[in-house]
């Protein structure tokens, strides 16, 4: 990465600096003095707590400056008038400095396997970063930004939002080169009004692009093959006839994913260490940014042959005579049903563990519903947990299974008791739910000697 000075950062921003400390550097940028590293700059938010109470301790932390709206000592400071603002400005000054490409990811689902894949592509052709984790709002995203190494060629990020907007917000930052749009599902349901109003405030990462930058849709998401994106030129992946970059044949097995790609006159297989249907997408929305960015169709094969997912997102591995399908990142109503088919697909006693999916607003209980008797069909245990559990559980045994087999929580530890007391060696047991459940929780919980 490289270093930015204070007097850079102030005029990205419109802020004040002591002239005094005009040439101190900072190496990216924390909210957090917890986890701030030395020579970063500190971002005094307000928010629950007060991000300016922190200023001194982040200083004994190493920070190298702080980026506030008031100091009240001498440190090396840029006083702004809204310290969100000014960070998204100074992320916008930072990636015109490096001059990068940018490739923005969005969607309902999947939108952060969709980052991780495409970059995978991109780095075999290109000096790439991308956001970390879940840093994709509007303190996230910027932060990753300013992590960047100075010589980056390509930046991957995902831009999440919950409200119209904020996707706009974030577009203006990242101003991307090309857009991908994975999908449009229900997450967020609550504050957008539909899925409609989802569209149209996924469709706002168009504003920060050039008007003949590409957007890349998934052609077979039936919003987004009518949606309008005015004259940015469209290129659609999928499975569908109408897809530019084509998935055919796919084959899902166990631990694998493989189907051929066709792409005009270019045809060449594809096959994914991962297991669930909804991966075909999210790998073609890759093979698309990589065609797009001229990768070669045989470096894009292999890096996605050697592809590896992020933590919490559908790991399936063995521990102590159980094999565990770990997706506790997040939920709604479309990956829920892709988690459990691929628990359905698994061999020995199936367990769904899943908690509550959020922000599904006046859906909240029908979907909780559906989700219940999902169940029912690929699994034969549930245990429920959240105050919309008994809605899963209802569907549950609507859809088939017997009393005792569903049950609900609204306890965690009374949750992993009754898993520890029903579980044995050669079950498959799926841990899933929205992030605000904290699923991985009850996973650490059911490992553990407590009782």
């Amino acid at each position: 990465m490289g270093n930015i000075t204070l007097k850079q950062a102030a005029e990205w921003c419109g802020g004040k600096i002591d002239p005094k400390y005009a040439d101190v550097e900072f190496l990216g940028a924390n909210n957090d003095t917890r986890i701030i590293k030395e020579g970063q700059l500190f971002l005094a938010l307000k928010g629950a707590r007060d991000g300016h109470d922190f200023i001194p301790m982040a200083f004994e932390k190493g920070a190298a400056a702080v980026l506030c709206e008031h100091c009240d000592g001498d440190y090396p400071a840029i006083v702004v008038e809204d310290t969100r603002i000014a960070l998204g400005k100074i992320a916008n000054g930072e990636r015109k400095r490096i001059g990068m490409k940018v490739v923005g990811v969005t969607g309902s689902v999947g939108k952060s396997t969709t980052k991780e894949m495409i970059s995978t592509v991109l780095e075999t052709t290109f000096r790439t970063a991308k956001t970390p984790a879940n840093h994709n709002n509007d303190i996230g995203m910027p932060m990753g930004i300013l992590s960047m190494p100075e010589d980056t060629q390509v930046a991957v990020l995902e831009m999440g939002m919950n409200h119209f907007r904020e996707m706009a917000y974030l577009s203006a930052i990242g101003q991307p080169d090309v857009s991908v749009i994975v999908n449009i599902g229900t997450m967020h349901i609550e504050h957008l009004g539909s899925q409609e109003g989802i569209l149209q405030a996924k469709l706002e990462i168009l504003e920060g692009m050039e008007a003949t930058a590409p957007v890349l849709l998934n052609g077979d998401d039936k919003h987004l093959k009518t949606a309008d994106c005015g004259m940015h030129p469209v290129r659609y992946f999928g499975v569908g006839e109408n897809c530019a970059v084509r998935g055919l044949d796919p084959e899902i097995s166990t631990g694998c994913v493989s189907f051929r790609v066709k792409a005009g006159d270019r045809e060449f297989p594809i096959e994914l260490p991962v297991e669930g249907e909804h991966f075909v997408c999210d790998a073609l929305a890759a093979v698309a940014v990589g065609l797009e960015l001229g990768v070669e169709p045989v470096k894009i094969q292999e890096s996605l042959s050697n592809f590896r997912n992020m933590a919490g997102r559908q790991e399936i591995y063995e521990r102590d005579g159980y094999t565990i399908i770990s997706d506790c990142y997040n939920a709604g109503p479309e990956s829920m049903a892709a988690a459990l088919k691929v628990l359905g697909r698994q061999k020995g006693r199936k367990i769904a563990v899943l908690g509550d999916m959020l922000e599904l607003g006046v859906c909240t209980q029908a979907e909780h519903y559906k989700v219940g008797r999902l169940a029912a069909e690929q699994a034969d245990r549930l245990l429920a947990f959240g105050p919309n559990g008994g809605r899963m559980e209802k569907g549950a045994l609507t859809g088939g299974m017997t009393e005792g087999t569903a049950r609900s929580f609204t306890d965690r530890h009374q949750l992993v008791l009754e898993l520890k007391r029903l579980a044995r060696p050669g079950d498959v047991i799926l841990f899933k739910g929205s992030r605000g459940m904290h699923m991985e929780l009850a996973l650490e919980l059911f490992f553990s000697d407590e009782k």
